[in-house]
């Protein structure tokens, strides 16, 4: 009869312990709100102490505790000081949702690409990304009782470009790859690891592509959006799954979007 009882058997009734980057706006904020009001305690990540406040000020009452740090994920010594903020507040972590990220200069054809644009996106989406995990990671092989999830953002554009996107998308794709392989690593220590793609949620950072968005033949078309709570509801099921179970990827878009056929 096997014995060794599992970290969700464990911290039952305990309120579940999240990171979510980029937390001040966007899918960030809208996750983390989420989870707040389904009783988390969620550590707000972001590099404006502000707007990471203005979050935790949205909280519903009588919902999970809301830590604001500000970290900018691309540095090593903010990702760790985050974790260590974590561990010292809450004891242990449970999901990393690794958010943060930067479409880099729109529209720029990759032969007119600044190598500083470049090197930017890849600091923020994929080093960042590395960063956080490996040090969520850490933690979730050493705290007791051991494991943990975390939730790579991904993007449609970790499948499919779009025009004049290099940076953005190459990033996306080593998304995937880290993914993978976080996933692969964390099998014998409960670590579960899986991505969601998210194609055309409305946040600003989207606002664009309601009047119009460069395709692939050329052309300007306006896209259609989703609500963003739609992909906060997502990667909350994907949080709150049992650590024996994974959603490895996950794509949530706007119906009608190019994504199917695009280019």
């Amino acid at each position: 009869m096997n014995n060794v009882r599992t970290a969700d058997e464990e911290n039952a009734g305990a309120p579940k312990v999240a990171v979510v980057t980029g937390a001040g706006s966007g899918i960030g904020r809208a996750v983390a709100l989420e989870l707040l009001a389904a009783g988390w305690s969620v550590t707000l990540a972001g590099r404006r102490v502000e707007t990471l406040e203005e979050t935790a000020s949205q909280a519903p009452a009588g919902g999970g505790t809301a830590l604001p740090v500000r970290a900018d994920v691309s540095r090593p010594e903010d990702v760790a000081a985050l974790f260590d903020a974590v561990r010292d507040r809450f004891g242990r972590l449970d999901l990393l949702f690794n958010n943060a990220g930067t479409f880099g200069p729109g529209g720029v054809p990759v032969e007119e690409l600044p190598y500083d644009a470049w090197r930017h996106v890849v600091d923020t989406n994929l080093n960042g990304a590395f960063l956080c995990a490996q040090t969520a990671y850490r933690q979730m092989k050493e705290q007791r009782p051991q494991g943990g999830r975390i939730i790579n953002n991904g993007s449609i554009s970790a499948h499919t470009p779009r025009p004049h996107s290099v940076a953005y998308t190459a990033t996306k794709h080593a998304l995937t790859g880290l993914t993978k392989s976080l996933s692969l690593d964390g099998r014998p220590y409960g670590i579960a690891v899986g991505q969601i793609d998210i194609g055309n949620a409305a946040t600003d950072m989207t606002a664009g592509m309601r009047t119009g968005a460069l395709q692939a033949n050329g052309e300007t078309a306006p896209e259609p959006v989703m609500d963003v709570a739609d992909v906060a509801r997502t990667v909350r099921h994907m949080a709150e799954l049992p650590l024996e179970a994974n959603v490895q990827f996950a794509t949530v878009m706007a119906t009608a979007m190019p994504y199917v056929g695009r280019g």
